[in-house]
């Protein structure tokens, strides 16, 4: 995910000059992505807290949460940061131009992370989203709506904040330690260096698995001559 640059957001460190995770966990943290997704996640935690009475409808809702991820990840860079030019989410929603700028300048951090204002559009439209199918199934599980919307939306916080802290962190310079991390990094170099239509995945992978973008070697793809413009 990516954004154009906001007054304010923009800094002269790219991320290609941070080594250790320390430095990116400081740019990280002043950028408006970390900062609106992180408040929203702190406030739905605290919420349900207060509203009380947890139960099996969280569980459900945090299972169901970590399945979708993948598949949601997928289809969002699919179908809307890989969008054609000339496609309605493009012309009206203007979801695909900074990420095209992304593709076109990895490291440059205005293009790779959210800024704040899309960041704040996002997760209120995942907020929507969430309650239109929390809402139902607290309804057959007769538990509380609101405590399961709460639980669906700090998971969507969560979920958003740990994409772009990943998303981040794959274009340091930094060589993450564990081997899941290390895979991710690998198949995101990948989607931008050898074949954009692959590794779309960024926190998981689990939907290219299923959606069948996820070869078992890259070797299997063909080297694209559009992975940096995106056709553009």
């Amino acid at each position: 995910m990516s954004s154009s640059t906001i007054a304010g957001q923009s800094e002269s460190v790219r991320a290609d000059s941070l080594v250790t995770k320390r430095a990116t966990l400081g740019v990280f943290a002043r950028r408006g992505s970390a900062r609106v997704f992180g408040a929203v996640a702190a406030v739905a935690v605290v919420g349900r807290i207060v509203v009380g009475d947890s139960g099996r409808g969280d569980l459900v809702v945090i299972l169901a949460t970590a399945i979708a991820i993948g598949p949601v990840e997928w289809v969002i860079h699919r179908f809307l940061l890989h969008a054609d030019e000339q496609a309605w989410t493009s012309r009206r929603l203007g979801t695909g131009d900074g990420h095209r700028r992304h593709h076109i300048y990895p490291p440059e951090l205005d293009w790779l992370l959210l800024a704040g204002s899309d960041a704040t559009i996002f997760i209120s439209a995942f907020g929507v989203l969430t309650a239109l199918w929390t809402l139902p199934l607290a309804a057959v599980l007769d538990a509380s709506g609101v405590g399961m919307f709460l639980t669906g939306w700090a998971g969507a916080a969560i979920a958003l904040l740990h994409y772009e802290w990943v998303h981040l962190l794959v274009h340091t310079r930094y060589r993450c330690r564990t081997p899941y991390y290390r895979r991710l990094a690998r198949n995101h170099r990948l989607h931008h260096f050898r074949n954009e239509r692959y590794w779309l995945g960024v926190t998981t992978n689990s939907g290219d698995r299923l959606l069948r973008t996820y070869p078992l070697a890259k070797g299997d793809v063909p080297l694209s001559e559009t992975a940096r413009t995106l056709g553009g």
